[in-house]
């Protein structure tokens, strides 16, 4: 709630603070750390939060938290994103416990308009420390960065002496998962004008009124296999049409998100919005590669994103399977796995899936979209690799082709066990 009228020096009565204000106000021309303002970027409207460092560091005091807080108010009140410009050290230290709890009121008005299904995007520019990053930065939808920015909850003063600095850089967070891209700041504003635009579709709403994504065409081999084997030797070769292949053809151009913000980045799954035929919709993709929990994580991610923006989901099925090595299971795989599986069952927009190569057991499934799956001809879904069902049923590695066959892992074969919905032409 709004703060009445401070005393002299604040509420802590720190001494020399209304001249550090005052000097701060003649050298900015600004009375706060925060200028709030409406703007249009790239033909989208949106309320834009930007911080002045050079007022006390851009810290956050009380009057910092109710313009924040009106800020987002009028956001909601208009139906409009909210886009961040931060440099700030945290919280003002001058104002003590006062200052501090700005931040729970900040992290409130930011879950009220993600709530509200209203995107936020943040810019984090040099630096951004402390509350700042824990609240308007952290908590966006989008997070991009400067550069060569200092970003960390520990701002340089404070952090052991013997602290990596890249992990506390914009390309170290970058590298653990917890921002989407590093964007030079010549391209920042086309960068911003995208993400708007495929954040921003008019008339998205959550729920049934959502159009489902079309399946893409099928870009591999025509014709269907005539054995198990042949499904999984076509799947598994490596000439064969991979997601970047089906992004490029079924979007006309999109943005994407990175890392599962756990520390994890996983770069055999591609995540992010697109642009098709004047419509946005949100895509999940394998790349053929063991899909590790950091993967499973991020898709889990941009499903509920999407969910909560009214944006129907595309996802592309490819993968032998979950990476099952120890450091996988050290990440979580399964909570990760179950996760994803949870996110697409309780997704309010149509989910649309694909299987476009290997679809190898749990890891695959755990991206295919109850009951609407299609499939490319030179695809197979199997519930185990067949080498691993003959080593393990059968005992006999000279048992695979039968095995395949036994399984009834071929795309004509899934149809009829009513897996799939049905099998895609090519394009």
């Amino acid at each position: 709630m709004p703060t009445g009228p401070a005393g002299p020096d604040g509420p802590l009565g720190w001494r020399g603070y209304d001249e550090a204000r005052a000097r701060a106000r003649a050298r900015t021309g600004e009375d706060e750390s925060v200028v709030a303002a409406l703007a249009v970027i790239g033909g989208t409207e949106a309320v834009v939060l930007s911080f002045e460092f050079r007022y006390l560091g851009g810290s956050l005091g009380e009057r910092t938290g109710d313009r924040l807080a009106a800020a987002y108010a009028e956001a909601r009140a208009r139906r409009l994103p909210v886009v961040s410009l931060i440099a700030t050290g945290g919280s003002r230290m001058q104002e003590g416990m006062r200052a501090l709890t700005q931040l729970q009121r900040v992290a409130r008005q930011s879950a009220l308009n993600r709530a509200a299904g209203l995107p936020q995007i943040a810019v984090l520019r040099d630096p951004t420390t402390g509350g700042g990053w824990a609240t308007l930065g952290a908590a966006a939808d989008v997070i991009l960065a400067l550069p060569g920015a200092q970003i960390g909850f520990a701002g340089s003063r404070v952090r052991p002496p013997d602290a990596d600095p890249h992990a506390y850089s914009a390309e170290g967070q970058l590298a653990s998962g917890q921002i989407d891209a590093v964007v030079p700041a010549d391209r920042l504003r086309g960068t911003l004008q995208r993400w708007l635009r495929l954040l921003c579709p008019p008339g998205g709403s959550a729920g049934p009124d959502v159009e489902p994504a079309p399946p893409p065409k099928a870009l591999g081999a025509p014709g269907l296999p005539e054995s198990g084997w042949q499904a999984v030797l076509r799947a598994r070769e490596a000439g064969r049409p991979h997601a970047e292949a089906y992004l490029a053809a079924y979007f006309d151009d999109r943005e994407e998100i990175s890392g599962d913000r756990c520390g994890g980045v996983d770069p055999g799954l591609r995540c992010g919005f697109g642009r098709r035929g004047g419509r946005t919709i949100a895509f999940a993709a394998q790349c053929g590669t063991a899909t590790h929990p950091a993967g499973f994580r991020t898709a889990a991610r941009l499903v509920r994103l999407a969910d909560h923006l009214g944006i129907p989901v595309l996802t592309l099925v490819d993968t032998p399977g979950a990476a099952n090595d120890a450091t996988a299971e050290r990440a979580g795989a399964g909570a990760a796995i179950a996760d994803c599986f949870a996110a697409l069952a309780t997704a309010r927009v149509p989910v649309t899936s694909l299987l476009i190569g290997e679809g190898g057991s749990g890891g695959a499934l755990a991206l295919a979209a109850p009951g609407r799956l299609w499939a490319t001809p030179d695809s197979y879904f199997s519930v185990i690799a067949p080498e691993l069902a003959a080593a393990i049923l059968k005992r006999d590695v000279g048992q695979i082709h039968d095995t395949a066959d036994q399984l009834r892992i071929r795309p004509q074969d899934l149809l009829e066990l009513d897996v799939i919905r049905g099998i895609v032409p090519r394009a």
